[in-house]
């Protein structure tokens, strides 16, 4: 015959067990979470250089200099597009890009470029348009 007190504290057991359950879901969850963040922050920068390299491949090299913010119609002043296919046209022996790595500065994300037969570059690509450029900084400075 059970007792009128034979259940007593089944009910606390329960919701401990489900608090510990939320708590970590929740913990495995912030960490799931910060991991992408840490993998993907600044995936749409590095995809952006990925198709001005794509671009280059194929010798398209309007389309490319437009990832620069430049245009036939619209030349950077400091960077004209004769310039720009001098850095970057088939003359340039830049063969093999790959991004080695990025870091996040500021307004921008500083892409490093390493090349199978040439020193390894830095690119600045703004975080608002994507618009591509010589990065101003080998790496970014204090405080930024």
């Amino acid at each position: 015959m059970a007792g009128y007190l034979d259940h007593y504290g089944a009910g606390e057991e329960r919701r401990e067990k489900a608090v510990k359950t939320i708590a970590v879901a929740l913990v495995v969850s912030l960490v799931a979470l910060g991991a992408l963040y840490f993998v993907f922050k600044n995936w749409r920068q590095e995809r952006q250089v990925k198709e001005f390299f794509e671009l280059l491949a194929k010798q398209d090299y309007q389309p490319a200099y437009s990832l620069w913010g430049c245009s036939e119609a619209k030349p950077c002043r400091d960077y004209p597009f004769p310039e720009f296919y001098k850095d970057w046209g088939p003359p340039s022996g830049k063969t093999g890009p790959e991004i080695a790595k990025t870091r996040s500065c500021g307004s921008g994300v500083i892409v490093t470029v390493r090349y199978s037969n040439k020193p390894e570059e830095k690119l600045w690509v703004e975080r608002g348009d994507l618009v591509i450029g010589f990065s101003p900084w080998p790496g970014c400075p204090a405080g930024r």
